[in-house]
């Protein structure tokens, strides 16, 4: 049996700004390689998820300022990761899990091909944000 979320349009925008944050992020890491290449790699995966968390992540968040520096981007969505996990444990679990594990699929497939110190160091603090919750 399905749940249905109430969520509001501030509710996904968090999500989307949490998820697909995380890819820009993952793609500022890995600006020294193919910063294009991972981006391209997270965005299929958020656009591969199923379930009430892959409908709201099937567009990208409009009109969001990330600002102008890694630092900026992070201050952003760090917090909207740990945001997301609270909203979707609150009303249910199961689609807080699968809202994590995107996330996570998302920076694995940003990693696949050489996942250098940055990447694995960037991966880790989202990782963190998604379990402060």
């Amino acid at each position: 049996m399905s749940v249905t979320l109430a969520l509001t349009d501030q509710d996904k925008l968090t999500l989307r700004v949490a998820a697909w944050g995380a890819v820009s992020l993952m793609s500022a890491a890995g600006a020294a390689g193919s910063a294009h290449k991972v981006a391209t790699q997270g965005s299929i995966a958020l656009t591969s998820a199923t379930g009430t968390v892959g409908h709201v992540l099937a567009k990208a968040p409009k009109g969001v300022k990330y600002g102008k520096t890694v630092a900026d981007l992070a201050d952003q969505v760090l917090p909207a990761l740990t945001s997301a996990m609270t909203l979707l444990k609150q009303q249910d679990p199961a689609e807080a899990g699968n809202f994590r594990s995107t996330v996570i699929v998302a920076i694995d497939a940003a990693t696949q091909d050489r996942p250098s110190p940055t990447l694995t160091e960037m991966a880790r603090k989202i990782t963190e944000a998604l379990d402060a919750a």
